[in-house]
């Protein structure tokens, strides 16, 4: 069956994000359950991924809606841990308002404040909903005004409530509406929906102080409300209503709400409050994109014409003449706008094994039907949309088309990846997807069999296109499939679907670390090939140097022979030599790297000499140069930058100088602090783990290669003793 489509204006796009276990999946379940959404299992609608449900926690946004007198309201469920949190960051690009849930028992956490200052960077109106306001002790009187207090000293003083929780004895039972003032009182585990009735006395005086003080911040810079609410003493419902959702449309105020998921207790009136009041996708700003060269811009033959209904802005970069990226073009405001040529924007993509691919997006502009052919402008391809439809959980609902402003879904489109931009042909324009962050952990994986190993890069593919962050490669050095990403759990997670998605069996391994050799001192060595059988010989005989050189200098090769000692056509078999041996190192087998080696003497013969000749020469030379040039090892040393709880700091520290590790700075960020350091790869193969115990869960840290430097000499001695690779087997 066809669900209805909806206009622009009838459409409310929110991200619930917050804190991992505050309770954001249980209630969208809460919201759908008493919006009376038809849904599957009648469970947690956007837990549907078997990872997710096997560990209890949400590791990638999913997307529900519910129906709500007259508007259709789309929820997207986004992960808590801090491992994941990038993907919360992405789903505020297709939303309107963050819908920030705090557990009431806990209080802000450390990804409370991590979501909610993503949604300051992209200016994103805030609802705070403090969620399992069951607790008595929690939130009722003063306990409840901490938790308040707590949150307006965090996120400033435009957090206000706009609902006091009633609570007794057996609980949180209802809530009051401070715009209203009428409370609505709910029977726990029930449909959700509340009677209205007056205030309860015991209410009423805190009632009508929280009254006044959200009229006062409201009516803040505004004159005529001022003015009204001096002559008046208030005012009046109607201007109040339009005033506050002006006031969350423009981040003046952050209203804070109250819930309980598991007893399904004001879930209606947090549905009718984002029905007032939060954004249509009509009424945000419009969306930046970039005209892509060539097409808008060519307008007026030197680029900004008003090339388009969207007009050309230029960006206030480039007014300054900041050095923007050219390919680039200007800058397009794309009103979010039916009459507007259409525009798609893809934020998430999910491979399911049977329906295959499926596509994410949000229509930015124009309207999308069913069968549409759409230009992908990243990838100067053709998309056919067949079948789009809106997401509840993990079933696609189908609908014949979809209003600017609204979240879709499409099935088995063939070149479109997260992040592209699709639209009408020739109107080209990119929207700038959400940075991925860089990945923190590195394992070597291992396929169990030769099948296994066929099928292994097929099916990491499928999940790197729904996994922005996972990367695999191939490591030169030690032939290792490296698999990259988040953290342990999350490359644990990898596996596990790699095993029941796609039925690929891996071990996971801590990877290689590619250690590097290099000389310490010059050195000079002689290589003499002579072979003398039945018929030609063998013969090749060359002088070479080494020297030196500076960390990340490579290799050199310099021909310094004089007078013919070596006919110039054999010099490039001595460099071969030279450069085979050294890659297969001399200490422990690693790639020998930053020195130069000059070739400056010889001897030949006229017919017993040859290319292989003097290659072998080379390499013997290369090992007699060995003996005395004082080979060394080198590492990898680490850019590693840790964010934590401040009062974690000294331990982190003192771990950090337990693993080699300069602590180059730190910073402190309000509660948290932020560590830099340099720490040498082979300490931080495990580090996640330290980490998440040391700090509670509440630390992350990300870490790029930065240089490579000499290994204690004492470690370096282990490394060898365990390589124990014998010279001899690299012979021919």
């Amino acid at each position: 069956m066809g669900m209805k489509s909806y206009a622009s204006s009838d459409i409310r796009n929110i991200a619930l994000v917050g804190h991992s276990h505050c309770g954001k999946t249980a209630l969208i379940s809460a919201l759908l359950k008493t919006a009376r959404m038809p849904v599957e299992n009648g469970g947690a609608v956007t837990a549907y991924d078997e990872e997710e449900i096997a560990r209890g926690i949400t590791m990638a946004n999913a997307v529900a809606f519910a129906e709500w007198n007259g508007t259709r309201i789309n929820l997207i469920d986004t992960p808590g841990f801090h491992m994941f949190v990038y993907e919360a960051r992405a789903a505020m690009v297709p939303a309107e308002a963050a819908v920030v849930v705090v557990n009431a028992q806990t209080g802000i956490e450390s990804v409370t404040s991590t979501v909610w200052n993503y949604a300051a960077e992209v200016n994103l109106p805030r609802i705070l909903v403090i969620n399992q306001a069951d607790n008595a002790k929690t939130v009722a009187g003063a306990e409840g005004d901490l938790l308040v207090e707590s949150l307006r000293e965090r996120f400033g003083r435009q957090v206000i409530p706009v609902q006091l929780p009633m609570v007794d004895a057996t609980g949180f039972y209802g809530v009051v509406d401070l715009v209203t003032m009428e409370a609505f009182r709910y029977t726990p585990l029930g449909d959700g929906a509340g009677s209205r009735g007056p205030i309860p006395a015991e209410f009423e005086a805190q009632a009508k102080a929280a009254h006044e003080a959200l009229v006062e911040l409201v009516a803040e810079g505004k004159d005529e409300l001022m003015e009204e609410f001096f002559a008046v003493g208030t005012i009046p419902k109607e201007h109040l209503v339009q005033a506050i959702h002006e006031a969350i449309r423009e981040d003046r105020i952050f209203p804070i709400l109250y819930t309980s998921a598991l007893s399904n207790v004001a879930t209606d009136h947090l549905l009718d409050f984002i029905e007032l009041y939060v954004p249509s996708p009509h009424e945000r700003p419009p969306i930046a994109a970039h005209a892509l060269r060539g097409t808008l811009s060519r307008t007026n033959g030197k680029g900004g014409g008003n090339g388009s209904a969207a007009g050309v802005v230029k960006d206030e970069g480039e007014a300054q003449g900041g050095n923007e990226d050219e390919s680039a073009g200007d800058t397009v405001l794309c009103p979010v706008d039916d009459s507007e040529p259409a525009t798609i924007y893809v934020y998430k993509t999910l491979v399911d094994p049977f329906a295959g691919r499926i596509s994410f997006f949000k229509v930015i502009s124009g309207c999308i039907r069913n069968e549409a052919s759409l230009e992908n402008y990243s990838r100067a391809d053709t998309e056919r949309l067949t079948h789009i439809g809106v997401m509840q959980g993990r079933k696609v609902v189908e609908v014949a088309e979809l209003h600017a402003g609204d979240l879709g879904v499409v099935a088995k489109l063939r070149v479109t990846q997260t992040g592209d931009t699709l639209g009408v042909k020739g109107h080209d324009l990119r929207i700038d997807a959400v940075p991925t962050p860089e990945p923190a952990m590195t394992y070597a994986i291992e396929p169990k069999s030769r099948a296994d190993e066929d099928k292994l890069a097929p099916a990491l593919h499928k999940l790197m296109e729904e996994d922005l962050l996972l990367r695999f490669y191939r490591d030169p050095q030690t032939n290792d499939f490296l698999l990259a990403g988040a953290g342990q759990a999350h490359i644990e997670a990898v596996v596990s679907k790699l095993r029941r998605r796609y039925h690929t069996e891996v071990t996971l391994k801590s990877p290689k670390v590619p250690y590097r050799e290099t000389i310490r001192a010059a050195a000079t060595g002689h290589g003499r090939h002579k072979k003398q059988s039945g018929g030609h010989g063998q013969f090749g005989d060359c002088k070479i140097k080494l020297e030196a050189l500076a960390r990340g200098a490579g290799f050199e090769f310099v021909n310094d022979i004089f007078g013919g000692a070596i006919p110039r056509q054999f010099v490039p078999a001595i460099e071969k030599g030279i450069q085979e041996t050294a890659v297969r190192g001399h200490l422990a087998g690693y790639p020998m790297v930053d020195f130069r080696a000059t070739v400056f003497d010889g001897s030949y013969h006229e017919v017993d000499s040859s290319e292989m000749a003097f290659k072998i020469a080379g390499r013997l030379a290369f090992r007699a140069c060995m003996e005395q040039a004082r080979p060394a090892l080198l590492e990898p040393i680490m850019r590693v930058e840790i964010d934590i709880p401040d009062d974690a700091a000294g331990a982190v520290v003192g771990d950090l100088n337990g693993r080699r590790g300069r602590v180059q700075g730190m910073e402190t960020r309000g509660q948290r602090a932020v560590v830099n350091a340099q720490v040498p790869l082979a300490e931080m193969l495990t580090y996640g783990t330290t980490l998440t115990s040391m700090t509670r869960g509440q630390g992350s840290f990300r870490m790029e290669m930065d240089h490579y430097d000499f290994v204690p000499s004492a470690i370096a001695d282990k490394i060898i003793a365990n390589s124990k690779r014998p010279v001899e087997e690299v012979e021919e």
